[in-house]
């Protein structure tokens, strides 16, 4: 391990985030509209909190300035993993130095603050804080950085380091192919900075553009780039206790569903579909075509719609909703906000019948596409295992034909296709594994003695934080929060943030005592 090579890479991660910080300062001023007073609590917070992340960053920086070697692949996961790791500690200062609080008379602990920073940049969404809308608790520049943090972690802090730095080389592509999640380098092109400068670039303008449209149709200019922040990150962090119910507007969560459609989808289509733009006739036909022949989208959208139709279905037979309209309304919103693993709610779906909310419960593990700043296993990896799934039915009782994969015209590796039944089998067994211990770990006090609760309560907490969903069913509903876990819960469900964010392996090596050994 190039431990050098380590530090400098850091270091200008740790200076990364600091300038990022300075973003939240202006709305600590009453100018900015969304406090009468200047909040001085918040304002110097962050500024403590900049310092830090400067200084730490110089300190690593400092370590490494003259290793300029060659990022390999153990580098690359190192990088990327302990970035972000690096990156939620940093994040947590505002929180602790603002003297934010969970609750009146509650302030936040350490893990409550690491929890809730590592919760945005992984785009999860999950937060210990009960009471949004009381700057005396929570400061809005405070609460500015939080959603902010989902915009930093969307399109990944590792991306917009490679779209910064011009020296990188080779190592970008190695650090890109360790953030870009899904099971393809489809996202990563050949020309490693030009290809993340385009996503960031697209990123940014849809997040520019979502916010525009939000304060035309109602939203102050602090809601309407918090909830752009979350929609396009797919995290979900909003400014409002009832999430995007306190707005009580269609019109408003119809652009945001399409927005957070959007964010699901795989970013380099948008790239390819503005190339064709450029190069053909710049007709629709041509810019839609990227989408329409890309099976993983057009399986997206049929997921999104089928589960839209069920759950209008179950709402209306169930008498939920006494009107089609509404029924639609309410479904096809949480259906895209649980798919997209935004987590964002328009109603308490914990009061729907119960195979809503299992459907729900299955889509978080379904998540968007690759490419995307959604979590979840994704939909190209369903369609990759029932294709598997499939060809090994087929050669039980044709055990001499030889069929490839196929994902449209392109076969598809049998290395890829190994990486995709490996993965599906280590989200089964951390699912499972963490269900136990979390379950084990939280006292029967917090819950009804020898109630069920308790298991769906785990399991689903265990499902939205591996997922990056936020918001689960039962007590962690969309109008709840994390905040009664014990310490140890929280820390559990922390890593799994992690662990979802960067596709469990930049974290786990992590963790193995041979990868940090020179051989």
């Amino acid at each position: 391990m190039n431990w050098l090579l380590l530090c400098r890479l850091l270091g200008l991660v740790g200076m990364l985030v600091g300038v990022s910080m300075v973003f939240s300062l202006p709305w600590a001023f009453p100018a900015f509209g969304e406090t009468s007073e200047f909040e001085s609590a918040g304002f110097w917070g962050i500024c403590g909190a900049i310092g830090c992340s400067l200084a730490s960053g110089v300190i690593l920086y400092t370590l490494g300035r003259n290793e300029h070697g060659t990022i390999l692949r153990k580098e690359a996961l190192a990088v990327v993993g302990l970035s972000w790791i690096y990156a939620g500690v940093l994040g947590c200062l505002p929180f602790l130095f603002s003297g934010t609080m969970v609750d009146a008379d509650l302030p936040m602990t350490i893990p409550d603050a690491l929890f809730e920073s590592i919760s945005g940049f992984t785009t999860t969404g999950a937060s210990v804080l009960r009471e949004l809308e009381d700057p005396a608790l929570v400061p809005r520049s405070v609460l500015f950085w939080r959603s902010f943090t989902h915009c930093l972690g969307g399109m990944g802090i590792i991306v917009l380091f490679v779209a910064i730095l011009s020296h990188l080389g080779a190592g970008g592509k190695a650090l890109m192919r360790r953030e870009v999640p899904g099971p393809t380098s489809e996202a990563v092109r050949p020309r490693v900075r030009e290809s993340a400068i385009v996503m960031w670039t697209i990123y940014v303008a849809f997040t520019l553009i979502l916010a525009l449209i939000l304060w035309l149709e109602g939203m102050s200019v602090f809601d309407a780039f918090c909830h752009s922040f979350g929609s396009m990150a797919t995290g979900g962090f909003s400014t409002h206790n009832a999430s995007i119910g306190y707005f009580k507007s269609p019109l408003i969560e119809f652009t945001i569903a399409l927005f957070m459609i959007a964010a699901g989808t795989n970013f380099s289509l948008y790239f390819l579909s503005m190339k064709n733009i450029r190069s053909q006739d710049k007709s629709w036909k041509h810019f839609i075509a990227p989408l329409r022949n890309d099976i993983e989208f057009r399986t997206y959208l049929i997921i999104l719609g089928a589960a839209t139709l069920f759950l209008t279905y179950n709402l209306m037979k169930n008498q939920i909703y006494s009107n089609l309209p509404d029924a639609i309304r309410y479904a096809g919103f949480q259906a895209v906000s649980i798919m997209t693993t935004t987590g964002y709610g328009t109603g308490n779906y914990d009061t729907w019948n119960e195979s809503s909310k299992m459907l729900l419960l299955l889509l978080m593990f379904v998540g968007g596409s690759a490419g995307s700043t959604a979590g979840g296993i994704k939909v190209i990896r369903f369609v990759l295992f029932a294709k598997i799934i499939w060809l090994e039915i087929e050669k039980s009782f044709r055990p001499n034909v030889i069929r490839p994969v196929r994902i449209g015209t392109t076969n598809i590796e049998q290395g890829i296709r190994h990486d995709v039944t490996v993965y599906f089998s280590l989200v089964l067994a951390i699912f499972i594994f963490s269900s136990l211990l979390l379950t084990a770990i939280e006292p029967n006090t917090e819950w009804q003695m020898n109630k069920p609760e308790k298991l769906i309560d785990c399991t689903s907490a265990v499902v939205a934080t591996l997922n990056n969903i936020g918001p689960g069913v039962g007590e962690l509903g969309p109008t709840e929060n994390y905040a009664d876990f014990t310490l140890a819960g929280k820390s559990l469900l922390t890593v799994l943030m992690l662990l979802g964010r960067l596709e469990l392996f930049a974290i786990l090596v992590l963790l193995v005592p041979s990868f940090w050994k020179n051989y």
